[in-house]
């Protein structure tokens, strides 16, 4: 059992006060993430959210403020702005990270202030992130809560409580034409309408984070592409999901969809509209006291024996007929030569070799778009040693078994890998899904029933 953690007395000159915390900088590839670490507790608390903040305005929010002082009397609170957003870098608005990308803004932050397993406190467009990041990194992950956030926001014929595209039309031109105003605050915190000093509060905190063309350009990529439900049922940690019953942007069906799919997870139902910014007290405290608690409590350590991951076959086209041309001597070198080749390429997109496969390997990657990458690397170094390549991947669950991939994601890896063409990488429908916006093409190759696999996978093959 997990101890329980232990409540510290604050003084007046504690780390926690706002002014002592200063914002850092961490380099994620060519941009700069930034970061606050409030508190001395024995629990790292990770605490992030996503369109509209700036770590440097969250203690200008009473409720805010409170809430991060009243964790940090047992936590260390990690809090930062994701790129693309606030106090870091921003981004173009027609190169947005993937879902993938973002994960490792929270792997270069965690790493920066050494916390090697970390609660998470995320919500909005931040949770998604936060669900990806806890089902491909379980062994960092301490526990899970999400507060008004989705896996999925459009409606699809398997989500019939998401919203229709006409609705998402109206929210972005919303932002577009009236983010950082106080008339666009009146419809985020209706509790607030009379309260003209919160309103220009909030108006100044969406100012201080985005641009109007900014929010809406992130918000559309985000809510069109938005789909980590395959995520949910491999994460492992302890997960409270936090939803308001009168949310006007995401209805609370979409908290409970969270709660049913995540194994364990507590579903609490929060009386007004928003978590976080200027909520009434008794809101507030209905929060604060069921993360607190949920946080401090005695809770089972997970072993972690399943986790998403990218699974990733190679394979040398028409091998026997190499060995007949080449002979033994010869077959072994150019094998050798394909061995020191794979393997440099899955160094380079930091891939993990799960096991050779004869004259093929079988590789795991923290996300789908290195895993493209890297394959295509593979090829093309194949090409130049003058064999043929050709590559599978699919992204889902799979048992960890020491040191080696088990499961079905394994098998319809296998599967999608034996049906590539030469120097082809395919790919299978979630793949693709995962990887929007990191600038890959593809080509339809349409349903497929694979061995062995219940329903058919949709097969897609990189452009190259």
């Amino acid at each position: 059992m997990m101890p329980r953690a232990i409540h510290r007395p604050v003084s007046e000159s504690s780390p926690m006060q706002h002014d002592a915390a200063e914002t850092r900088y961490v380099a994620v590839g060519d941009a700069d993430v930034a970061y606050r670490v409030i508190g001395q507790g024995p629990l790292d608390v990770l605490h992030f959210y996503g369109v509209g903040t700036q770590i440097d305005s969250l203690w200008d929010h009473p409720s805010v403020a409170r809430f991060l002082e009243g964790l940090a009397k047992f936590s260390r609170i990690i809090v930062f702005d994701r790129r693309g957003m606030g106090a870091s870098d921003r981004l173009p608005r027609d190169a947005m990270p993937t879902w993938e990308e973002w994960t490792h803004d929270i792997i270069a932050v965690l790493d920066e202030v050494g916390s090697d397993r970390v609660a998470i406190v995320a919500g909005l467009d931040a949770g998604p992130i936060a669900m990806l990041f806890a089902a491909m990194h379980p062994e960092r992950v301490e526990a899970l809560v999400m507060s008004n956030t989705t896996a999925r926001y459009l409606v699809d014929d398997d989500y019939p409580i998401g919203a229709s595209s006409a609705t998402l039309d109206f929210v972005i031109e919303s932002v577009r034409t009236r983010w950082g105003t106080t008339d666009f605050m009146r419809v985020q915190q209706p509790a607030d309408a009379d309260d003209v000093e919160a309103l220009n509060r909030s108006a100044r905190r969406l100012r201080a984070s985005a641009t109007p063309s900014t929010a809406a350009a992130q918000l559309r990529y985000m809510l069109e592409s938005l789909d980590v439900r395959a995520a949910l049922p491999a994460i492992r940690a302890p997960t409270l999901v936090l939803h308001t019953s009168h949310n006007p942007f995401i209805p609370a069906e979409h908290g409970r969809h969270l709660a049913e799919h995540i194994e364990g997870a507590s579903y609490r139902e929060v009386p007004g509209h928003g978590i976080g910014f200027d909520d009434d007290q008794s809101t507030q405290a209905f929060v604060f006291e069921e993360i607190a608690a949920f946080l401090t409590g005695e809770r089972p350590i997970v072993e972690v024996d399943r986790v998403l991951t990218t699974v990733l076959f190679t394979d040398i086209v028409r091998s026997t007929e190499q060995v007949v041309a080449l002979g033994d001597a010869q077959w072994r070198a150019r094998l050798d030569a394909h061995d020191r080749a794979v393997r440099a390429e899955l160094h380079r997109f930091s891939g993990r070799e799960v096991k050779t496969t004869g004259d093929g390997f079988c590789a795991s990657f923290d996300g789908p778009a290195r895993a493209i990458r890297c394959a295509s690397a593979i090829i093309e170094a194949g090409r130049r040693l003058g064999t043929e390549i050709r590559a599978g991947i699919h992204t889902g669950e799979c048992e960890v078994r020491h040191g080696d991939l088990a499961g079905l994601a394994v098998h319809i890896a296998a599967r999608v890998e034996a049906l590539a063409e030469p120097r082809e990488v395919l790919v299978s429908g979630i793949v693709k899904d995962l990887v929007v916006g990191a600038g890959i093409e593809f080509v339809d190759r349409g349903d497929h029933d694979l061995k062995g696999v219940p329903t058919s996978v949709r097969l897609y093959a990189v452009r190259g």
